[in-house]
């Protein structure tokens, strides 16, 4: 029985490392996208969005099906902790469909978009992020304990 709980939480470790893997290279491209203010050509700016815009969804993603599915999963037997998420839930599935709409903007080449926009959607977007983190860590370390 040991074993299984070694193998469970090595398990855990690495989708937490993973997500702050992901995490970090969104925060980086993020940051490098904000650094290009005032954004005066759409063209100039589109090739590094539409790699972050990717680059989001993924990370969103791993944060909602592989963290919080696997973290549902593993505590069904502990109220207390899925109680918890469950209260999280609506937050976290909120910042999804920020990054999503925000994605949904921004990744589609065929589409014009307006440059004026951009700074006040990704400053938007950053307030979104910084929220989403927060909940990840709590969430995180309820899959740790």
């Amino acid at each position: 029985m040991n074993s299984v709980a070694i193998d469970t939480s090595s398990n855990n470790l690495h989708l937490v490392t993973a997500l702050q893997e992901e995490r970090s290279a969104v925060w980086a491209l993020y940051c490098q996208l904000a650094e290009m203010k005032p954004f005066s050509s759409e063209n100039a700016i589109r090739p590094m969005l539409s790699e972050f815009s990717q680059l989001l969804i993924d990370y969103i993603s791993f944060g909602h099906f592989s963290i919080y599915e696997h973290l549902i999963a593993e505590k069904q037997h502990q109220t207390s902790t899925l109680s918890h998420a469950e209260k999280i839930y609506p937050a976290f599935s909120s910042t999804t469909a920020s990054a999503v709409t925000f994605s949904d903007i921004y990744d589609d080449g065929r589409r014009k978009f307006n440059t004026e926009n951009l700074a006040q959607d990704l400053s938007m977007l950053g307030e979104r992020l910084a929220e989403r983190m927060e909940l990840e860590d709590r969430l995180c370390s309820m899959l740790l304990h």
